[in-house]
């Protein structure tokens, strides 16, 4: 059972830089599955949004709200995955979420991972506050 742990959240002011990170267990990469990870955010009477996604050939996708902004990067040897958040705003304040998808490396399987749905995978979430 794939489980996430995020951490690194906190109050920063507008301007400033965080680093989250996410530890997973319960997985080990292989040849036969492929493993998607995401991070998604969440604010108060809003939506659960994507933020971008790592595939497993490390590629990267990002919203346009966060791009040049952010960066999603791992260390598979650890198991660890990282968003680095730099020049925060306001409106990035939510609290973020890790996100797993393991499928099959099979037709388009390991291509998906832009909605929540894609994802069976979830971390308990990390309180980013930024101030203006």
């Amino acid at each position: 059972q794939v489980q996430l742990v995020e951490s690194g959240g906190g109050s920063v002011q507008a301007g400033g830089s965080l680093r989250l990170s996410c530890v997973v267990s319960g997985y080990t990469y292989n040849n036969r599955y492929c493993m998607v990870m995401g991070w998604f955010r969440q604010a108060p009477e809003n939506d659960r949004e994507r933020v971008g996604t790592i595939y497993s050939d490390d590629s990267t996708s990002y919203e346009p709200s966060v791009k040049g902004r952010f960066t999603i990067s791992r260390d598979s040897a650890k198991n660890i995955l990282y968003l680095q958040m730099n020049s925060l705003k306001f409106e990035d304040t939510a609290m973020y979420y890790c996100a797993a998808r393991v499928a099959l490396r099979s037709g388009t399987a390991c291509l998906r991972g832009t909605e929540v749905g894609d994802f069976g995978y979830w971390g308990q979430g990390t309180q980013v506050t930024v101030s203006s």
